[in-house]
């Protein structure tokens, strides 16, 4: 896996293409609470921006009744941030009464590397939108989220290969008490991922996150660390999924995950793309798949390289 691919749905709903400026005419639009808009421009070559996509759209959907937007790839995203776009957002909030989810940055790898895309400050919009239900952000570049408030918040979800300490520093600090799902992609240093285990500190204490039931800390070339931290970590015995994939989990973290609290009440564990030796794996399908935790231990295209005698191991999603 070298980059995440579209949302297929946000809010429970199916993600629709608002259409092209060449393909408006030709494709009918479903009713404006029935589907998740994804609103993009090409990030590359394009002739509209994405404002000028989003004035279109403005024009041709009921604002009233819209429950979900995907931002998709814009002009230049590898250059240039959303700003203008979040500008256009709280325009538009008072005609969006419904809005209940809002992602930031729904591009694959042939729109723009998850690396490069750049981001900007997402606090705007959630103090913009008090009334969310679902935020999610993709790329860590330039990616600020400071400490907020938001009371009806359900699920959070940060995507990066690469997320910045203070970003994380942000989610940690914030006030989210209706928040059910967390899932932050903490990533790789080579790509701007500098956050360590003291940053996510105040997720594994769990006093600002009551109603927590799934978390999500991968990805990350700290997995290690993270697991050491979760085997004691207050939040955990209220969790039913814990996802601790796609980072750099190796014997040490798989043992601390083994010889830390009992992790049998969760309904799933998620440690696919993994670093685990042979009996480890044994061990935890026997002590916690033998439990009836849905465990999955795919290895995935976890691949260690040496070079110099020095073993190199690398997260899922780094550029």
């Amino acid at each position: 896996m070298s980059h995440p691919r579209h949302l297929k749905e946000s809010c429970g709903l199916p993600v629709f293409d608002f259409p092209s400026r060449e393909d408006a005419d030709t494709t009918p639009l479903p009713e404006a609470d029935s589907v998740a808009w994804r609103i993009s421009s090409d990030s590359y070559d394009s002739e509209e921006s994405w404002t000028e996509v989003f004035a279109r759209f403005r024009a041709a959907v009921d604002l009233t009744k819209v429950r979900a937007i995907v931002v998709g790839s814009w002009e230049e995203a590898y250059d240039s941030g959303p700003e203008e776009i979040i500008g256009a957002l709280l325009d538009a909030r008072p005609g969006l009464p419904a809005l209940r989810g809002l992602f930031l940055g729904d591009m694959h790898s042939e729109e723009c590397e998850i690396s490069w895309i750049n981001q900007s400050d997402v606090g705007p919009l959630l103090d913009g939108f008090p009334e969310l239900e679902e935020f999610g952000v993709r790329g860590g570049s330039g990616l600020v989220f400071p400490a907020v408030t938001h009371r009806t918040l359900r699920s959070l979800t940060v995507e990066t290969g690469g997320m910045p300490a203070e970003a994380v520093r942000g989610v940690a600090a914030s006030d989210l008490p209706a928040l059910v799902h967390l899932d932050l992609w903490l990533g790789t240093s080579e790509y701007g991922g500098d956050a360590a285990i003291t940053d996510v500190a105040p997720i594994l204490d769990g006093d600002r996150l009551p109603r927590l039931r799934h978390l999500g800390l991968r990805n990350s070339d700290i997995q290690d660390e993270i697991a050491g931290a979760v085997a004691s970590a207050p939040v955990v015995a209220r969790l039913e999924t814990l996802d601790l994939s796609m980072g750099v989990l190796t014997e040490q973290g798989g043992a601390a995950l083994l010889s830390g609290q009992p992790l049998t009440h969760l309904k799933k564990l998620d440690l696919h793309h993994n670093y685990l030796g042979g009996p480890l794996r044994e061990r935890l399908q026997e002590v916690l798949g033998g439990a009836g935790v849905d465990l999955d231990l795919d290895r995935g295209h976890a691949e260690e390289d040496e070079d110099d005698g020095r073993v190199w191991r690398y997260v899922a999603v780094g550029e």
